[in-house]
């Protein structure tokens, strides 16, 4: 039976989402009483964070079906995952780069995903050169996961935001994949600490190419640090006004640091807020 939580949110457009980076700690303690704790909160589904492949090191240490049993007990569903597909993308690695997708497909499938999440990019590709070699690769891997019966998306970060020589390098990653093989993934902490545009301004460029948003807010007195969504500076109200436009299909609540005064909390307090002033409004 669904957490009571769960069967109240039923009626939203959006499934309340939580990236189980967040709570990784928890989860190391005490895997399946956390899941029942987070979809008691109203969590209804959940970005997996990292997947290494053999040696019985899966998802949390469990094989994909084991994984996808285990969310399932607990009355929550995983659309999407973040993949270390960026360790691999040195140019001397483009083989390991096909074997290991062909690895994360078959763990995303198993789990139900629709998303494998191409996560960074390491600070010695971030120059303008590589950034159009990343829009390459993520053309050929989004092929590749597209073939797999998936779709691929790009997470970004607070730099591709930030001008190289007058170049946006997000831009780079917009213009240069195809819309088709390679959706966004919005972090809208990081979009908020690089960008000097509104993400109305990206919406309009590329009208639903936006699949995935990450709602995850910033400290009033240091940017540097998360904070619980609701409590931070910035304002979520006119983004969701947008959210049509932008083509989301899920938002994933996210914090990777400050946590007062603990993760499980904070969670909770977040999905109270994205329930009461967000997901309700749309």
């Amino acid at each position: 039976m669904l957490p009571s939580a769960l069967q109240r949110n039923a009626s939203n457009k959006f499934k309340l989402g939580l990236q189980l980076f967040t709570i990784r700690e928890a989860m190391a303690k005490d895997l399946r009483g956390t899941f029942q704790r987070i979809a008691a909160m109203g969590y209804q589904e959940v970005e997996t964070s990292g997947f290494n492949y053999g040696n019985n090191k899966y998802y949390w240490g469990l094989e994909p079906k084991d994984a996808s049993r285990l969310l399932s007990d607990c009355g929550l569903t995983t659309s999407s995952g973040h993949y270390d597909l960026d360790k691999y993308f040195g140019k001397s690695q483009q083989d390991e780069l096909k074997r290991y997708t062909d690895q994360c497909i078959a763990g995303a499938t198993a789990l139900k995903q629709s998303y494998i999440v191409w996560p960074i990019i390491a600070p010695q590709y971030r120059t303008m050169d590589e950034m159009k070699r990343l829009a390459a690769t993520l053309n050929t891997t989004g092929e590749q996961i597209k073939q797999g019966g998936l779709q691929l998306a790009y997470h970004n970060y607070g730099w591709d935001f930030m001008e190289q020589g007058g170049v946006i390098p997000y831009d780079i990653i917009l213009k240069e994949t195809d819309p088709a093989l390679v959706k966004m993934e919005l972090d809208l902490y990081w979009f908020s600490f690089g960008s000097r545009m509104k993400p109305l301004d990206w919406f309009k460029k590329q009208p639903g190419r936006f699949v995935i948003w990450h709602i995850k807010d910033m400290n009033k007195q240091n940017r540097e640090l998360h904070e619980v969504v609701g409590d931070g500076q910035i304002d979520f109200k006119p983004i969701f006004k947008d959210a049509q436009l932008s083509g989301v299909k899920h938002m994933f609540v996210e914090q990777g640091n400050n946590y007062v005064p603990d993760a499980m909390s904070c969670v909770q307090r977040s999905a109270e807020y994205m329930k009461r002033s967000l997901l309700n409004n749309l």
